[in-house]
């Protein structure tokens, strides 16, 4: 008699375990599928971070030494453009030279091209 309950409590025992695992591993299933609808794929997340991540990456970009560099070069060569334009052309170079200037920090620019900017910027448009 004993023995027979005790193998009805084993069997009982053997066939639950399963079963409670089951319903835990079903559990969290179910909790990370609504958790996943609940932020929509975590694109709710990536919307706010990724906007951050992308301008640190440009700030650190725009700080690179191949960038002021290739600024630089870009602002002589269109110094020397400027220099030889007249009228329109001029004018326009005048917008393109104003716009290019305002990408990077001034600080980094040699002494004449950051004269020449200054001159630029005092010339009236026409």
């Amino acid at each position: 008699m004993y023995r027979d309950d005790f193998r009805e409590v084993q069997s009982n025992a053997y066939w639950s375990l399963p079963r409670i695992a089951l319903f835990a591993v079903l559990a969290l299933i179910l909790m990370y599928a609504l958790g996943f609808l609940a932020t929509g794929g975590d694109l709710a997340i990536y919307k706010f971070w990724a906007p951050k991540q992308e301008n640190a990456r440009r700030q650190v970009f725009v700080q690179t030494q191949s960038y002021v560099q290739g600024k630089i070069a870009h602002l002589t060569d269109l110094q020397l453009a400027y220099e030889q334009a007249e009228g329109a052309q001029r004018s326009t170079l005048r917008t393109v030279i104003l716009r290019e200037a305002a990408q990077i920090d001034n600080d980094k620019l040699p002494a004449d091209l950051r004269g020449f900017i200054e001159r630029v910027k005092g010339e009236m448009p026409r």
